[in-house]
């Protein structure tokens, strides 16, 4: 199967599969991977093997070397802000220390970004982010969680993206896959806890109201909320 569409590229197995198997540890640091074997394995062309393994080294979990071929790179080379190595971290064995590392940085960002959303956020995104809250908590009561996933999804990126800081704006793909690993991999109640929820509303209530402080403290019980039900889910590491 031709593919030469960039988009149905990097949905390519061979880059699902082999990245899944560098994370999980199937192909260890130093390992040589070959296009032809690649070819072999999974039927297809060497062109689509070489070009899959580009997107690999473009996310420095390969590298290229001369008369040798293609080396597994050590995690710390990774880039580990593209979703894709994200999700295939909180699959594989070590997603306690992913979550753990995600949460934090959660807490570090996402209460500035409320403080800078309620001070430069627009009364249509005020207003927005409260409607979400709304059906965050109809869903969340509920138990929809894959609606609630989604509509918690949009909150959360436009909270970041509403702070007016383009930094906090770059991460709004990195929220959105530590949100769809945690529902995914089962690790949230069949319904949100109501003190969540409440948060959510209360932040957003804060927003509107131009309450940097305000939007900031409710952001950081929100998310310290998050780190201790993890806590509670995970296993120690």
């Amino acid at each position: 199967m031709p593919f030469d569409d960039a988009a149905d590229l990097l949905q390519h197995p061979i880059i699902e599969v082999l990245g899944q198997e560098i994370v999980d540890g199937v192909h260890a640091p130093g390992v040589r991977l070959t296009l032809e074997s690649l070819q072999g394995r999974f039927g297809v062309s060497r062109t689509v093997a070489r070009d899959c393994m580009r997107v690999l080294e473009s996310l420095r979990m390969v590298h290229s070397r001369r008369r040798v071929g293609l080396v597994v790179l050590e995690p710390e080379h990774w880039t580990k802000y593209d979703r894709r190595v994200i999700r295939w971290r909180l699959s594989g064995p070590g997603r306690e220390r992913q979550y753990a590392e995600l949460t934090e940085l959660r807490i570090a960002v996402e209460p500035l970004a409320a403080a800078g959303a309620a001070v430069r956020a627009s009364a249509e995104i005020r207003h927005e982010l409260q409607g979400l809250a709304r059906q965050l908590r109809v869903l969340g009561e509920s138990g929809r969680l894959e609606e609630f996933l989604a509509v918690d999804i949009a909150f959360h990126q436009l909270l970041l993206e509403a702070s007016g800081n383009s930094m906090f704006a770059e991460l709004t793909g990195v929220i959105a896959e530590v949100l769809a690993g945690r529902t995914h991999q089962g690790l949230m109640p069949l319904q949100p806890q109501p003190e969540a929820l409440a948060e959510h509303e209360a932040v957003a209530d804060a927003v509107g109201r131009r309450d940097g402080a305000g939007a900031e403290t409710h952001m950081r019980c929100l998310v310290d909320e998050v780190r201790r039900a993890l806590a509670d889910d995970l296993p120690p590491h």
